[in-house]
């Protein structure tokens, strides 16, 4: 029998179903949704990466709980590059993904239906994640007006004495938006005022929307509340395929030490991440230029033929974002369910916006990664149908 944690309906929606047949009936679809680097033309190893992962010493086992040190200080120099900053790689810990994070994160955390809060919009991972390790999802409120802005009243307003943590995701997915620095202060004077721990996702942090090539916000290295920085290889470097990621631990001196030793427990007991790929990674992130520089095209590209929607006159619209793969699209108010008919009529695949709890009926959610040309012939089925 199974446990209560697991989903009881496992039907496929509508979509799901309809793209399912589709498929097996050959016909081509337009995929608008795909994130992935490795089938958008964009990802993959090159001739030094595979090179580094064969190296001879993953042969040999020797088990670190956090990560090997060699992993743990090129992830280390990394954040010095970005950030100026001189990070400890005794405050790191490798993990498989991010998702294997969060697992790790709520259980470190939380006891028992205790509670994270949760942006909405955004990814639908963490309900699933938080109901296996037996962790409530509460959510805080992102409000779009001309651009997407927190609600600290909804933040303020869901907390409860079971919150153990607040989740921030910058740049948000699917909405592409960061919180500003005003934002940005009160969620951490709130969270250190109270004892609550923040989990920062900033997986897509290395990819802002061109022309733009300012850093995006970035919590590495805040000292006022305790504060889990989350990334890894398959957004930074293209390369989902590797299963490596980190936590990066900052904080008060006294909460940081004890999360680090709860965190390496807990990383002991699983020891995710493969020798290979942990020996590779000094290597597979100084190469991640050639990838920055490969997407970043890619978004150029794909983010103009979305801003010209804006000089029609049909209703058509992408919401303003800073940056991340994917893009919000609000279609004009009469255009009903816009991803079905989209995928019904011209085998168009969207995502409907309530995936991730948008406000608005008519917006999907579309992927920056697709190349150019299948790009435009989705969009422009897409907005025809209105």
């Amino acid at each position: 029998m199974t446990h209560r944690r697991l989903p009881t309906d496992l039907t496929p929606n509508e979509i799901t179903a309809l793209l399912e047949e589709k498929r097996r009936s050959g016909e081509t679809i337009l995929d608008l949704t795909e994130t992935n680097p490795t089938k958008a033309g964009l990802g993959g190893a090159g001739p030094a990466e595979l090179q580094a992962l064969a190296d001879p010493r993953g042969s040999v086992y020797e088990p670190s709980p956090k990560g090997l040190p060699a992993a743990r200080e090129a992830v280390a120099r990394y954040y010095e590059e970005r950030r100026a900053v001189v990070p400890q790689p005794d405050d790191l810990v490798l993990v498989a993904s991010t998702s294997e994070a969060y697992a790790h994160l709520f259980r470190l955390l939380c006891e028992p239906e205790g509670e994270v809060l949760v942006p909405r919009p955004s990814y639908p991972l963490f309900e699933p994640l938080a109901a296996l390790e037996g962790v409530r999802v509460e959510h805080y409120r992102l409000a779009y007006d001309h651009r997407w802005r927190l609600d600290l009243d909804s933040l303020e307003g869901a907390l409860s004495e079971r919150t153990r943590a607040v989740v921030l995701v910058q740049p948000n997915n699917p909405t592409g938006s960061c919180l500003s620095a005003e934002e940005t202060a009160a969620v951490v004077s709130l969270c250190a005022e109270r004892g609550i721990a923040i989990i920062s996702d900033e997986v897509f942090g290395d990819f802002p929307w061109p022309p733009s090539t300012a850093l995006l916000p970035s919590l590495f290295g805040e000292r006022r509340a305790l504060t889990f920085v989350l990334s890894g290889l398959s957004k930074l470097c293209g390369m989902p395929q590797m299963k490596a990621a980190w936590i990066a631990v900052s904080g008060p001196e006294k909460d940081k030490e004890a999360a680090l030793l709860g965190l390496e427990w807990i990383a002991d007991l699983f020891l995710s991440v493969s020798t290979p790929v942990q020996l590779a990674i000094p290597t597979l992130l100084q190469a991640r230029s050639r990838f920055h520089a490969a997407v970043r095209g890619r978004l150029e590209t794909n983010l103009s033929r979305l801003h010209a929607l804006g000089n029609r006159e049909d209703g058509w619209r992408v919401q303003k974002g800073e940056g991340g793969w994917s893009a919000v699209l609000e279609a004009p108010p009469a255009a009903g369910d816009v991803a079905t008919e989209a995928l019904r009529r011209h085998n168009v695949l969207v995502h409907p916006g309530h995936f991730y709890d948008l406000p608005s009926d008519g917006s999907v959610v579309v992927s920056l990664l697709p190349e150019p040309m299948i790009f435009a012939k989705g969009v422009d089925l897409l907005t025809g149908l209105a």
